[in-house]
């Protein structure tokens, strides 16, 4: 009986994956991470802007309106350090705030004009670098792609991003 590890492209039984094999996943997701901010950090770079800055600004303008609590539920970050992207965001004419209609403590988020442009520039590089990968992966490795994602996503997170995904359709 063989038992060499083979490589996870042979189909092999990936229920039985070797702590290599986990560790070469970890690996690959690392880098596959740098090469998917890449474009846009280098956008950000030049405005003095980070990832938060580009979280914000891509949920804010996947659920416009969204409240600054359901942004602070889905990015899962402090009050303090949303509070503090936010207001760069919205002094730099990106971002608006406007105050509840029928909650006056909530404050409701939209991207300006200016925003959605950035979202804009943002996510063209982002979706030109899945569509490829995507098309060279082939269909069946898509999907399986979004299988293991969502898979390790915790209860909460997989919640949060089916209403996101849901609210999309």
């Amino acid at each position: 009986m063989d038992r060499r590890p083979s490589s996870p492209s042979t189909g092999e039984a990936l229920l039985f994956l070797t702590d290599e094999q986990l560790r070469q996943g970890i690996e690959a997701m690392f880098f596959a991470y740098r090469g998917f901010t890449a474009d846009p950090d280098r956008i950000l770079g030049d405005m003095a802007y980070g990832r938060a800055h580009h979280r914000a600004i891509h949920f804010i303008g996947r659920a416009p309106g969204t409240t600054v609590n359901n942004l602070l539920n889905i990015l899962g970050v402090t009050k303090q350090s949303l509070n503090r992207v936010l207001r760069t965001l919205i002094a730099d004419g990106l971002v608006e705030s406007k105050v509840g209609r029928q909650d006056k403590r909530e404050r409701h988020l939209n991207l300006t004009e200016a925003g959605r442009t950035l979202e804009q520039t943002l996510s063209d590089a982002q979706r030109a670098r899945m569509r490829s990968a995507f098309r060279d992966a082939g269909p069946e490795a898509v999907a399986g792609f979004r299988t293991v994602l969502e898979a390790m996503m915790d209860g909460e997170m997989r919640s949060s991003y089916s209403r996101l995904k849901d609210s999309a359709s």
